[in-house]
């Protein structure tokens, strides 16, 4: 594994956008368990289907060769986050009822113009189930970018982001924006889903977001050290799944969520002992 990465060019770059992913996944993880919306994550890596076979369409059938899929996913992922939002603030409707309209509309819709698209759309299937080996330069230069962006955000609004979390009439009380930062939390869960993308693809990107700090969750109480512990453990889950996949001949993404399963299910193992002393 370690020889491959210094002779095969593409392993290197997925290896990097990895551990790109792992560290905005570990970071915007704590906030989806600690608000307990893993499921909005699902519904956004659907929607953005749409997007993605928006854009593609418009690439294909007129030629703006700048144009790409992951363009139309960024903005499918803010689009739903927000529409998430607006309504669950201001209609006061279930988040889970629009979290299921919107999975299901943006998968329609995906399908609806990827079978429009001229040509073969073989590219689609890999955001859907995941080749991180098929990430360029630019795409890891733009993960990391991203990583400063979420990184920036959540270093100045932490109290902000903690204070809706846990209670978000206490945080009116303490005049905390609430819309304005609950918006932006879902935004930044959004840019996370984005990124996962690449690496496990739309359907399996739960597994990254909410295991590692799921499990991070079981050694601390503390948010920033949560954080910390969940991006250490997404990295862990990137390097095993990868260096699995290469010694198996797996699919990388979906041996990187198989990895993370594992190891989450492995972390009841010290508690049900615990709990069989008692």
């Amino acid at each position: 594994m370690i020889e491959a990465l210094f002779t095969n060019p593409f392993l290197y770059m997925a290896l990097l956008a990895g551990l790109a992913a792992s560290i905005t996944s570990g970071v915007m993880g704590t906030y989806v368990v600690i608000k307990r919306i893993v499921f909005i994550s699902g519904s956004i890596a659907h929607s953005v289907l749409g997007g993605m076979g928006l854009f593609l369409w418009i690439q294909r059938t007129f030629g703006i060769p700048w144009i790409n899929p992951m363009q139309g996913a960024i903005v499918a992922a803010i689009l739903s986050a927000l529409l998430i939002g607006w309504i669950r603030l201001e209609y006061r409707q279930r988040e889970d009822t629009v979290i299921a309209a919107l999975w299901s509309t943006g998968m329609a819709v995906g399908v609806i113009f990827i079978a429009l698209t001229p040509g073969y759309n073989v590219e689609l299937m890999h955001y859907l189930f995941g080749n991180i080996l098929w990430v360029t330069r630019g795409d890891v230069i733009t993960l990391f970018a991203l990583d400063i962006v979420v990184i920036t955000l959540v270093a100045l609004f932490r109290k902000q982001f903690l204070a809706i979390c846990f209670d978000q009439e206490q945080a009116k009380l303490q005049r905390v924006r609430v819309k304005f930062f609950y918006l932006l939390l879902l935004c930044l869960i959004a840019l996370s889903v984005v990124l996962l993308i690449q690496v496990v693809g739309a359907i399996l990107v739960i597994a990254m977001l909410a295991i590692p700090a799921a499990i991070a969750g079981n050694f601390t109480h503390s948010s920033t050290k949560m954080m910390a512990i969940a991006v250490g453990i997404g990295c862990l889950f990137t390097l095993v799944g990868t260096g699995a996949s290469y010694q198996l001949n797996w699919p990388p993404g979906a041996t990187i969520a198989l990895v993370a399963a594992v190891f989450y299910l492995l972390s009841f193992i010290p508690r049900s002992i615990r709990f069989n002393e008692f």
